[in-house]
């Protein structure tokens, strides 16, 4: 028996930064999408034996390792399993990766064995603060440290181009460099961002501006200074609006409007030569990531 999912990545339409956690992590205001850049997850289940995880390209463990022995410990029924993962997300890029794995994990599990709701949810706050939100792909309102999760409805009519770039970086070094820098906000400002943020989540809404804002986006540009030209590049290609997404570098060009598929189809062709790996993708929905069996 195999089952098949999507685990699609997510780009981050604002990231508002607060102070450091008394558990080490970091008070957010953020908004993520999901978007058609994603991973590939097929499970097959085994007659007998141990779990095994193949993800060719990624060294040492993987959150798909942790999701499977997570989901054990609380008492999954499941029997062995091989779970083969294809990777398309940018890794270490700020696009959620191996959040999104994990999450397309969950679900498969859910396919093949009884997983209450509850569950999922306590395993995927435990596996890291991106993965809740990819539980069901789509918009979300992220607060917390990302991990408290309220669904969107869908905005206005949009696609992007998804610029990755050869950097990776890691997301604590973002962090602690943000931090350096001075970049998170007192807690009443954050609290008077959520409120605008969760003000502009109606449905058919075009994501204000003002609001299109990466606090993480200074940090990351220091750390990685081929940021700012693959900005000024997506700018150049067109885009409404270019942003890098979570701790980067990916950076992400936005197009509204009625032909945003095809402007964005255009700034894809005209970013090829110097960034040959830019991706043209859609937003997209929980049904997107659904298991199927194959």
């Amino acid at each position: 028996m195999r089952w098949r999912a999507l685990a699609p990545g997510k780009v981050n339409l604002c990231l508002f930064l607060g102070g450091p956690r008394a558990d080490g992590r970091h008070a957010l205001v953020t908004v993520f999408e999901s978007v058609s850049l994603a991973d590939e997850l097929e499970l097959t289940v085994r007659a007998s034996g141990e779990d095994e995880i193949i993800c060719r390209g990624v060294e040492g463990p993987n959150l798909v390792e942790a999701t499977i022995a997570g989901l054990r410990a609380r008492g999954w029924s499941g029997p062995p399993v091989c779970v083969q993962v294809c990777k398309w997300i940018p890794v270490a890029g700020g696009m959620g990766g191996g959040s999104a794995d994990a999450a397309a994990t969950i679900r498969l599990a859910s396919a093949l064995a009884p997983l209450d709701a509850a569950t999922a949810t306590e395993l995927a706050v435990a596996l890291g603060a991106d993965v809740p939100s990819q539980l069901a792909p789509g918009v979300a309102l992220g607060t917390g440290a990302g991990e408290i999760i309220e669904p969107a409805a869908a905005l206005a009519e949009h696609a992007y181009v998804i610029v990755p770039l050869a950097t990776e970086l890691s997301t604590a070094a973002v962090f602690a460099q943000a931090d350096r820098l001075g970049l998170g906000r007192d807690p009443e400002e954050l609290a008077a961002r959520r409120q605008a943020v969760a003000a502009a989540l109606h449905p058919g809404a075009r994501w204000p501006d003002e609001l299109m804002v990466n606090d993480l986006q200074p940090a990351a540009c220091s750390l990685c200074p081929e940021i700012e030209r693959a900005l000024t590049a997506a700018r150049e290609a067109g885009a409404d609006g270019a942003f890098v997404s979570g701790s980067g570098p990916t950076t992400v060009a936005l197009f509204w409007g009625a032909d945003a598929r095809e402007r964005a189809a255009d700034a894809e062709a005209a970013l090829a030569g110097r960034y040959p790996e830019a991706y043209a993708a859609e937003p997209v929905t929980a049904d997107f990531g659904a298991p199927q069996r194959v």
